[in-house]
C-alpha cells in the first residue's frame, strides 16, 4: 500500500468515514497529502551527494468554506500529514533540517475547492552542547553552508536565487508589516549579493538603504522590524 493510501485509510479509520462523506465536493485531504508530496519535490535542493534539503514547514491555506469542514478534523488531519512527509522524505532519501510543522489556515481570497500550499526548510541554531536531535541535525547538515539567520531559526541558502518577502511565492516568508511581497533577493556567487527588489520600505545594512551588496560573514539585514543575519560557517 503506498503512502497516500495509507494516509487515506488511516484517516478514514480516525474519523469513522467522516471525510468520505463530508468531503465530496471540496478540497479532498489526499489532494492536500499529494500537494505535499509534490511541494518537497519541487523544491528539494541537493547540497552534496549525500544530502537533499527539503522543506519541513508547511503553511496549508484553504477557502473559508472548505476551511470550516476541515476545521472540525484539523489537529487529526494535521497528525497525518505530517506522518506523510516524514514517512515521505525516508522513502526519497531526503534531509529535513528540523521538526516538521503543518499548519492549517484559512485565506478569505481562495474559492472553494481551492488550496495553497506554502513552505520553507528552517532549522533551529543548535546551542553549544545541545541534546536536541532536530537541533544537532540541522545545525549538522548547515554547518558549513551559507544561510541567513532569524533569531535561532537558520535559512539555508541553497538555491541560486532566494527570495525573500511578504508573499506566498518566496523562498523566505517574512510576517513583518515593513516587508514588500517581494522585497529582496540573495544571489549565490563569489561572493553571495543580496539585492532589493524595488521594495516600497527599502532593504537596509547598516542602517542605510541599499541597492545591492556583496555579503560577508555578520552582514545584518534589515527588512522592516526582522533582522537577518548572513552566516557563511
Amino acid at each position: 500500500m503506498g503512502l497516500l493510501a495509507r494516509f487515506e485509510d488511516s484517516l478514514d479509520r480516525m474519523v469513522n468515514g467522516a471525510f468520505a462523506r463530508a468531503f465530496k465536493a471540496e478540497v479532498q485531504p489526499v489532494e492536500i497529502a499529494s500537494a505535499l508530496q509534490r511541494e518537497l519535490d519541487d523544491r528539494a535542493a541537493i547540497i552534496d551527494r549525500e544530502r537533499t534539503i527539503v522543506p519541513n514547514i508547511f503553511h496549508i491555506e484553504l477557502s473559508p468554506h472548505d476551511y470550516t469542514r476541515l476545521a472540525v478534523f484539523r489537529d487529526a488531519l494535521q497528525g497525518e500529514l505530517t506522518n506523510l512527509v516524514k514517512g515521505y522524505a525516508t522513502e526519497q532519501r531526503y534531509t529535513l533540517l528540523g521538526t516538521v510543522q503543518i499548519v492549517i489556515s484559512q485565506d478569505d481570497e481562495l474559492d472553494t475547492g481551492i488550496f495553497r500550499v506554502r513552505s520553507e526548510a528552517r532549522a533551529e541554531v543548535a546551542a553549544k552542547g545541545t541534546t536536541d536531535l532536530d537541533n544537532a541535525v540541522g545545525a549538522a547538515v548547515i554547518a558549513h553552508q551559507p544561510r541567513l539567520e532569524i533569531g535561532r531559526t537558520a535559512y539555508p541558502l541553497v538555491r541560486a536565487i532566494t527570495r525573500i518577502g511578504r508573499g506566498a511565492d518566496v523562498d523566505i516568508r517574512i510576517d513583518d508589516p515593513g516587508a514588500s511581497r517581494n522585497h529582496c533577493e540573495i544571489v549565490m556567487g563569489s561572493p553571495l549579493i543580496v539585492r532589493d527588489l524595488n521594495s516600497t520600505n527599502g532593504t537596509m545594512v547598516d542602517g542605510k538603504r541599499i541597492t545591492d551588496l556583496a555579503l560577508t560573514e555578520g552582514t545584518a539585514i534589515q527588512i522592516g522590524s526582522t533582522t537577518l543575519v548572513f552566516r557563511s560557517s
